[in-house]
């Protein structure tokens, strides 16, 4: 029997050896030597490239050199690599130099890119428990340890939210060593009736009347008795805009009314609101003022200032583009007005043509700050509801957060617009995936050279690498001449 196995080996194993050598043998995803298809060579020095970049990333991160870390990354997403351990290894870099706004920039982009990226979403989690939103921190940690229960740092960084959390419930003295004062039930028991009654008054009407979503009363206003309406001018996100009559100051008006359908919407009718107390507090001839606020049992309104002309959006629409002294006239007045908000501490979050008023008497006004936000010192990148209108939204902003250069931005896209007709976006020729734009004067030969680099340095991803102020980015403009003129 056994020679007769060794007979059958001898037999075959010049087959077996055949076979062997013909096929072609896998390793990590590259054929091996030999195989006729090696697959394009310059992709792979590229690859190979890359992993060494990452690997001398990663040794300095280790050594603490996190500025580095974060230069040698940006050159690499500048060079068009998109690699999402690069994102990470930024964030991450961010993150041990205490910049929360960065970190969590770049760990979102790195879940983007890889959605079970568990150390984007320890870094991310950490940073905003390092911001105080501690349940958005909860909802990334946990996901981090679902995808990876076993990650150390996953598993430490949650620890620190609980102890956290435990300890905010420990501080203090225990109960047992305060004694109450006799008199303290007569009190908490006077205190209850009163809050009782309030809210017995105030949700329940019990006097009758109409009350608002909240419950408040609202006073019996019929608002056509004071305005007279004389037609429709415009309609936006959240209402129709009327030209009207005010028969009590005898002068023209323009009144914005909620939509019917959205006044049962707490947040929409507090944005609406917000609108009128943060435009109230301006006053400047660029910025259309606001003078009333008009809440009734069915409806919402604001009055302002009702401004003669034609918004930029409609002249665009018919002149397509307007020459280059005309455009420094218009934002001549755009960027004083915009100026005056930000010194005040508003940011506008919604500038784009149709909120440019071009008044018959020359002047133009901005208008229409229904989702702007206050800005509030170290926290005014923190993150709020996504709002405004996509094509003039800066990249941040599209992820919630805002700045004073979100605005820039926006205005950037806004003058490329007016002079060029077109936003950067739709014109032949802009790179999708570089974003990088065609200069307004390969478009209109007369834009001169500072106006190309102020659009392209105010339209850059980085809010930190954009001009800075509205002072700066009118400068440019003043300053500038048209070619040949």
């Amino acid at each position: 029997m056994v020679r007769f196995i060794l007979a059958f080996f001898l037999l075959f194993y010049p087959l077996i050896g055949f076979s062997a050598a013909a096929t072609p043998i896998i390793i990590k995803g590259n054929y091996a030597s030999g195989f006729s298809d090696l697959g394009n060579s310059g992709n792979i020095k590229k690859a190979n490239a890359l992993e060494n970049s990452l690997n001398e990333i990663s040794r300095k991160f280790e050594n603490g050199q996190y500025d580095t870390v974060i230069d040698t990354c940006q050159n690499l997403l500048d060079n068009g690599n998109d690699d999402p351990r690069i994102y990470t290894l930024t964030a991450m870099a961010y993150e041990q130099l205490e910049d929360c706004d960065n970190a969590l920039y770049f760990a979102s982009q790195a879940i983007a890119k890889r959605p079970s990226n568990v150390e984007a979403y320890t870094t991310r989690a950490n940073c905003y428990f390092k911001k105080g939103d501690m349940l958005r921190a909860n909802e990334d940690i946990d996901t981090a340890l679902q995808l990876n229960p076993r990650s150390s740092r996953a598993q430490q960084v949650k620890q620190d939210i609980m102890f956290d959390k435990q300890d905010s419930k420990t501080k203090g003295k225990p109960l047992s060593n305060y004694h109450l004062p006799p008199w303290f039930f007569v009190y908490f028991v006077c205190v209850v009736l009163v809050i009782g009654f309030y809210i017995l008054l105030r949700y329940f009407n019990v006097l009758g009347g109409p009350v608002d979503v909240k419950g408040r009363k609202l006073k019996e206003v019929n608002i056509k008795e004071q305005y007279h309406f004389i037609r429709p001018v415009g309609e936006g996100g959240m209402g129709k805009v009327y030209e009207a009559y005010d028969n009590a100051l005898k002068r023209k008006v323009a009144v914005k009314r909620i939509k019917p359908e959205l006044l049962k919407n707490d947040y929409v009718r507090e944005q609406f609101l917000s609108e009128a107390r943060m435009v109230a507090m301006l006053r400047h001839p660029s910025i259309v003022e606001i003078y009333t606020v008009i809440e009734t049992a069915n409806s919402l309104y604001l009055v302002f200032e009702y401004v003669d002309g034609q918004t930029l959006e409609t002249r665009l629409d018919i002149d397509n583009y307007l020459d280059f002294d005309e455009v420094k006239h218009i934002f001549k007045s755009v960027c004083e007005g915009l100026s005056y908000a930000h010194n005040k501490g508003i940011v506008h979050c919604d500038i784009k043509p149709g909120n440019i008023m071009l008044a018959d008497n020359g002047m133009a006004k901005l208008m229409d700050f229904g989702v702007a936000q206050k800005v509030a010192g170290s926290d005014k990148n923190d993150s709020h509801p996504v709002a405004g209108t996509p094509a003039y939204m800066s990249p941040e902003q599209q992820k919630g957060y805002t700045s004073k250069q979100s605005d820039i931005y926006s205005l950037a896209v806004c003058l490329y617009e007016a002079l060029v007709g077109q936003v950067p976006w739709s014109v032949k020729g802009f790179d999708v995936t570089t974003k990088k734009i065609v200069p307004p004067s390969v478009i209109a030969p007369y834009i001169p050279e500072e106006i190309d680099e102020l659009i392209i340095r105010s339209l850059n991803a980085d809010p930190k690498k954009r001009i800075q102020t509205v002072e700066q980015f009118w400068d440019i403009i003043k300053n500038s001449q048209p070619v040949n003129s």
